[in-house]
């Protein structure tokens, strides 16, 4: 199996987290829930913790709607 370098591991995650929120954001014939649902625990299995998690699900709502969404408590100060 690969090892990846950190940076390799951050866009990685990165990818995920957007990937399944542009999934969840264009419902329609090609929509792939069990995808999108496998990505989210992939997701949640490579990111250390919860504010973590929490990190890259926000950098996705950033990049992708130019909005940050909900922050978690668990992300905030």
């Amino acid at each position: 199996m690969k090892l990846f370098t950190d940076r390799q591991l951050h866009l990685v995650k990165n990818a995920l987290a957007m990937a399944t929120l542009a999934v969840e954001l264009r419902p329609g014939p090609f929509h792939s829930a069990s995808d999108q649902a496998d990505m989210k625990i992939l997701l949640g299995e490579i990111t250390e913790s919860e504010v973590e998690l929490a990190y890259y699900v926000i950098a996705a709502q950033l990049a992708i709607t130019g909005q940050p969404g909900a922050i978690p408590r668990s992300a905030t100060p």
